[in-house]
């Protein structure tokens, strides 16, 4: 299928899917050059998806997760996620939007150095108000869940870097969202520890249903995709199931 037989910002039948994209545009101005980094980008996620957003660097992948996970805006367009509007929210409403509804994993890993792997998963739960004792219970069940048991107490600088990023995986997965969004998430692991990585996901993906949406560029990452979309030039080109 071709993503730009999607349609324009129509609004109709958007209580399907989890996400519904269209004519998503941004541009960046920079010494009086403008970039275009989304060019009218139209697309719908599933729920209970794993896909994987790939396309070659400058693409534009990074640019639409940012604005899918509600850290940027587009300059026009349309975005509706689990239900809700989410160009029409506020800056303090999206920052709530996210707490409760999406998981996010970085390239970097972004874990708080000085915490234990057990209170970095337990950090988004203890935003959310949940109760010392039942958000650390949790924590550990995710830890055991991703493949670390034992490891809880651990900071990061004591793991490997397989081993943060499963961290980060169980943080974003702790606190049940409706969506994970990752960002080249085997960027910094070699091969070996991507695809485990990747098949982790995937497996956590079939057993809990949850979705997920990675951009990548990495040939582990897109083959372990059940969904593809092909990113060329700020638009999605093409997706399909693999």
């Amino acid at each position: 299928m071709n993503a730009s037989d999607n349609g324009t910002a129509s609004m109709e039948g958007w209580d399907s899917p989890l996400i519904q994209a269209r004519d998503l545009s941004r541009h960046f101005h920079s010494s009086q050059v403008e970039v275009v980094a989304l060019d009218g980008v139209n697309f719908d996620l599933q729920h209970g998806a794993f896909s994987v957003l790939a396309g070659r660097s400058g693409s534009g992948k990074t640019t639409l997760l940012n604005i899918l996970g509600t850290l940027d805006m587009p300059d026009a367009g349309a975005l509706n996620i689990s239900g809700r509007d989410v160009l029409k929210l506020s800056t303090a409403e999206r920052a709530d939007f996210r707490l409760m509804h999406m998981g996010f994993i970085f390239q970097a890993y972004n874990l708080i150095r000085v915490l234990s792997a057990r209170e970095n998963v337990a950090y988004v739960l203890q935003l959310r108000g949940v109760a010392r004792d039942e958000r650390l219970r949790i924590a550990d069940t995710w830890l055991a869940e991703v493949g670390l048991e034992g490891l809880e107490s651990r900071r990061p600088d004591q793991l490997s870097g397989g081993q943060q990023q499963r961290v980060a995986v169980a943080r974003a997965l702790a606190s049940e969202p409706d969506i994970v969004l990752a960002d080249e998430p085997t960027a910094n692991l070699d091969s070996h520890t991507g695809e485990a990585l990747m098949q982790l996901m995937r497996a956590l993906n079939e057993k809990r249903g949850t979705t997920f949406l990675i951009a990548s560029h990495d040939p582990v990452a897109m083959d372990a995709g059940k969904e593809l979309l092909m990113m060329e030039d700020g638009r999605i080109v093409e997706q399909h199931r693999q």
